[in-house]
């Protein structure tokens, strides 16, 4: 499995955006903050509340919100708005797996382990973390007074 590009800037818009949530969020300050270009985020953030993960706001005082709380949303949520269902196989993506070697295949287990083990890290870890992590990363501003 490997994320695209576009799930990981779904992560680093996230993280802005919670991270400057006192007002909305231009799109363009975050893209500039991130370094990613303006026209991208904004497939991503559109994706994103469509899935109701941000909430947006027109006018000169516009931009995106959370949605929720910071430590209401997993990396799970966001990335699977990015890269669809994340199984490592095809056949485990719908909820019933409908392969008809399913009950003869001798790697099903295998497979079923890996997704939930991915599964299941990706949903241990929450937004909130990921923000805090990103706050300990950024050198701190300090005002020098003659």
């Amino acid at each position: 499995m490997k994320i695209s590009t576009k799930g990981r800037y779904a992560i680093r818009l996230m993280i802005d955006i919670g991270l400057n949530d006192s007002n909305y969020v231009r799109l363009k300050d975050a893209a500039k903050r991130q370094e990613i270009s303006l026209k991208y985020l904004e497939q991503i953030s559109g994706a994103l509340q469509k899935a109701g993960l941000l909430i947006s706001s027109r006018g000169s005082q516009g931009g995106y919100k959370l949605a929720r709380k910071p430590e209401d949303y997993t990396v799970l949520d966001i990335l699977q708005v990015t890269e669809g269902n994340l199984a490592p196989i095809s056949c485990l993506e719908d909820e019933v797996n409908t392969c008809t070697r399913y009950s003869k295949c001798a790697t099903i287990e295998m497979w079923e382990g890996l997704d939930k083990v991915i599964k299941e890290y990706l949903k241990s870890i929450n937004l909130s973390e990921l923000m805090e992590k990103e706050k300990s990363h950024k050198p701190e501003m300090i005002d020098y007074f003659i």
